[in-house]
């Protein structure tokens, strides 16, 4: 298993995707956010992407997938990390729209 730092340009329309969407989410959930607000959201980024490591480790261990040679590329990690923001983000926009009704 091999990291890789060339991998293709739609690994970044991912990333890209799940950033700009967490942005979106948390400039139209919050006017304003604290220093309680970015550290929640630090805690989640951390714990989402160690969960997904833990799973990918997992998983290639148990043989549930496997990697081919160059097929492991290092933009995977951010990618788990922006997935957990946007996640964090969707699911309070969520408990709002609840409360509301």
């Amino acid at each position: 298993m091999e990291i890789v730092f060339d991998f293709s340009s739609s690994w970044y329309i991912v990333f890209f995707g799940f950033i700009s969407s967490w942005a979106v989410l948390m400039l139209l959930r919050h006017k304003s956010f604290g220093k309680q607000e970015i550290l929640e959201q630090v805690f989640i980024g951390v714990g989402g992407i160690t969960t997904c490591i833990l799973m990918e480790l997992f998983a290639i261990s148990t043989g549930l997938w496997v990697y081919p040679t160059g097929n492991w590329p290092v933009i995977l990690w951010p990618t788990y990390f922006a997935g957990a923001l946007f996640g964090y983000q969707l699911f309070r926009s969520i408990e709002i729209v609840l409360h509301r009704l």
